[in-house]
């Protein structure tokens, strides 16, 4: 089976459902969500909240094992969002966005 033509992903996105807390770059208020898959450059996830094509985010969320060298971590993507999609049937909306930056961030002690 060929891969779809259209497909413009460079590297594997591993289907993931993580909870994610969203910060707009230029300020206001903040929002959560879901994963529905992720990759070390992009990312899909499901917000309540409405974001905008273009957007510069601040995400922090647990990055999983598949992507992290075997061990599930913390880390904190800035990104851009490529495009937003209304969900038929769900109350909020889908948000492509692609990973500029993402920064392990460190264990809480004790």
């Amino acid at each position: 089976m060929n891969p779809p033509q259209n497909e413009r992903r460079s590297r594997k996105r591993v289907a993931a459902r993580v909870a994610v807390t969203i910060e707009p770059a230029e300020g206001g208020a903040g929002a959560t969500g879901y994963t529905r898959d992720i990759s070390s450059n992009g990312i899909f996830l499901y917000s309540d909240s409405r974001l905008e094509q273009g957007s510069e985010l601040e995400m922090v969320l647990m990055l999983p094992a598949e992507l992290a060298g075997g061990e599930r971590q913390w880390v904190c993507c800035q990104a851009t969002v490529v495009r937003v999609e209304k969900e038929a049937g769900r109350a909020g909306v889908g948000v492509a966005a692609s990973i500029t930056n993402m920064q392990v961030m460190p264990e809480a002690a004790g």
